[in-house]
């Protein structure tokens, strides 16, 4: 099951919409290119596991 989520990049700051796996865990992180400035951000997802929100923090990719 996938949902959308937007997280800012850590970068350049522009808002990026992703998909999150949610059969995937409730902690996930990976790593993905911003669709703005095309830099790769470390993404940290957190789901809430009654209510299904997403939350993403950005950390930059050295």
């Amino acid at each position: 099951m996938e949902n959308t989520a937007e997280y800012y990049c850590a970068f350049c700051g522009e808002t990026n919409s992703t998909f999150v796996d949610l059969s995937a865990g409730l902690e996930q992180s990976y790593i993905e290119d911003c669709q703005v400035c095309c830099r790769p951000n470390i993404l940290y997802v957190r789901i809430d596991e009654e209510t299904l929100e997403i939350e993403i923090d950005t950390d930059y990719q050295e």
